[in-house]
């Protein structure tokens, strides 16, 4: 099992699990405890900048519960012992769980079971008296959060003190279906938005990035800042994360699309500061 990670292997399969994985994460600072419900490679996206390899259109597959409550404890005791950070050589400045992230290689709230998988969290959090201790975040494209399953799971996330980080890489319809992929529309991703800002502490996620010929950059930025303004009237959020590739994308479209500076990421956030929202960036 010995290995080493680093912020730029998040490999799902590199603790020889099915649904629990680690990675060093830029966004926490350190070590993530992710969650992968898509084991099917599954999404009902397809962002150009995926790294998801045989990524297909469509749904989280039915999932063992009973699998996922005995890997999360195995891994939570595995890195308590100190194992972990021997056997994949982990920096000693990264050794601290920084959170619990249900992400992984398709969108997690496709997931029929989505409320029953919280659950199993839940319980696994409180038999190990980790409630209130680890900070728990769900990544999200947000376009399912108006099913009544996923908004009962997000309720019970919200009561153990669970964020939501809520994709928004582009305020233009136009920019929506070259990135994500998407039709969804701004109306319904408003409605998304305040359902998670009333029940959790909300984050928008937002990945900048080149893209040759088909994306204004400076016209997608203005629609963003107009997004913003519209819904700070409506929704609570408590900031917004800004970064942008740090691997190879697995899409067709990976040779069109190239990281962004880090001069760009700060101008951008110094624009959003100026609006007055928290911006966190990693480059």
């Amino acid at each position: 099992m010995a290995t080493r990670l680093t912020i730029r292997d998040h490999n799902r399969d590199v603790a020889g699990l099915t649904y629990v994985y680690p990675v060093l994460s830029r966004r926490a600072g350190g070590v993530s405890v992710g969650i992968n419900f898509n084991v099917n490679n599954a999404c009902n996206w397809r962002c150009v900048y995926c790294q998801v390899p045989n990524l297909s259109l469509g749904s989280a597959p039915d999932i063992d519960l009973l699998k996922l409550r005995e890997e999360l404890c195995f891994f939570l005791g595995y890195v308590d012992s100190g194992r972990f950070y021997k056997d994949f050589s982990i920096d000693p400045k990264y050794r601290d769980i920084k959170d619990i992230s249900i992400s992984g290689n398709g969108e997690p709230t496709s997931l029929d079971c989505f409320y029953e998988a919280i659950e199993v969290i839940k319980d696994v959090l409180e038999s190990t008296s980790r409630i209130g201790q680890i900070p728990l975040v769900l990544i999200t494209n947000g376009s399912l959060l108006h099913r009544k399953g996923v908004r009962r799971g997000l309720a019970l996330w919200g009561a153990l003190g669970g964020h939501v980080w809520f994709k928004v890489d582009s305020a233009s319809l136009t920019g929506r279906q070259l990135i994500n992929n998407t039709m969804m529309g701004v109306d319904r991703m408003m409605d998304n938005l305040k359902f998670a800002a009333q029940n959790c502490d909300l984050w928008l996620q937002t990945c900048l990035f080149n893209y040759k010929e088909k994306i204004n950059f400076d016209d997608e930025l203005k629609d963003y800042h107009l997004f913003l303004l519209g819904a700070r009237e409506k929704v609570k959020i408590q900031g917004i994360y800004l970064y942008t590739i740090a691997r190879p994308s697995l899409q067709p479209e990976a040779l069109a699309i190239s990281p962004m500076q880090g001069y760009q990421l700060d101008r951008v956030a110094d624009g959003l500061r100026r609006l007055g929202f928290k911006v966190q960036v990693s480059y």
